[in-house]
């Protein structure tokens, strides 16, 4: 894929933009060197963009009897509306430049996806709120990727997420071209594994939606699987999961292997299963023996490079 064909949006202090309340940034090293090599950010601030300038008087979520308002504390101006018909439209002009994906800085009261701090008169914050910006994002576009930079730390909710990204590229080019039945089978053979890992139900599912296909409305078939596949990965893929996909994949090559070589490769999965070494180590060594043995309806699999290499997501986990 080329990263011009990729987009990802991305909260502008994160991409180092001096944006923020305080004119400062948050730069993001990881994503702006590493990832931004295979994607093409989209950058925005809420606040900015709303005309607010940097540096500007803090914001912050505000309990007033029900509802959860959007002002800032030293002048008490409810910035609510405001913010939230500039949100309304932004997103529009979002869904438009065909994002696969989104990245917001964590604890903004417009960008944070969860647990920003909710102020209420006289008692303690509350982590509890949404900021305005992610709400509308998330309410409009509910299948896109999202998640918070912050929680990006963790090196399982990073490989999750980028892998969404990849494929809910890849799911889009599928449909946005003008495709057959056959190519929905041949997108479904490559994404069996990765569907296997993480969600063994929807990878059945979606098996037996694709065989009854035929006969079926086009649009129909589309938003069926378009939607099931992409909440099948909302599933975090789990160690004994991605074990019983190595093992699946053992399988093509079993027979040709010599005792030490079966053993080799069933050790090498198992200390991944025990959590001694990374799953890049069985994936690897696996690899090979596929490639020697020319598997090609494995090596065609999108759980072998679900993302680039260059972003190191497979080894910690």
């Amino acid at each position: 894929m080329d990263p011009s064909d990729i987009r990802v949006g991305l909260s502008a202090c994160l991409a180092g933009e001096r944006v923020r309340w305080n004119g400062d940034h948050k730069r993001d090293s990881y994503l702006v060197d590493t990832v931004g090599r295979f994607v093409r950010f989209v950058t925005v601030c809420p606040e900015m963009e709303l005309g607010l300038g940097a540096p500007r008087a803090t914001l912050r979520l505000q309990q007033e009897g029900t509802a959860v308002r959007l002002v800032e504390p030293a002048s008490a101006t409810d910035r609510t509306e405001a913010m939230d018909a500039w949100a309304a439209r932004r997103v529009r002009q979002l869904a438009r430049l065909d994002l696969s994906g989104f990245i917001l800085k964590s604890d903004s009261p417009s960008c944070g996806l969860e647990r920003v701090k909710v102020w209420s008169r006289g008692a303690t914050p509350v982590k509890r709120g949404q900021g305005r910006f992610a709400a509308a994002l998330a309410a409009a576009l509910p299948d896109l990727p999202l998640e918070e930079e912050g929680r990006l730390q963790d090196p399982k909710r990073r490989e999750n997420f980028f892998e969404r990204v990849f494929a809910y590229r890849r799911l889009h080019d599928l449909f946005a071209a003008r495709w057959r039945l056959g190519d929905l089978v041949a997108f479904h053979a490559r994404e069996e594994l990765l569907l296997l890992a993480h969600h063994p139900e929807s990878y059945r599912e979606l098996g037996r939606l694709v065989a009854h296909a035929k006969g079926r409305a086009r649009a129909e078939v589309a938003a069926d699987y378009r939607s099931r596949f992409l909440a099948a990965l909302n599933h975090p893929a789990t160690p004994r999961r991605h074990v019983n996909a190595l093992q699946h994949m053992t399988g093509y090559v079993s027979k040709q292997l010599d005792a030490a070589e079966r053993r080799e490769l069933a050790d090498a999965i198992a200390d991944f299963g025990r959590s001694l070494v990374p799953r890049v180590v069985p994936l690897t060594l696996l690899h090979h023996h596929l490639r020697r043995f020319d598997v090609a309806c494995l090596l065609q699999q999108s759980y072998l490079a679900p993302h680039p290499k260059e972003l190191m997501l497979r080894n910690h986990v």
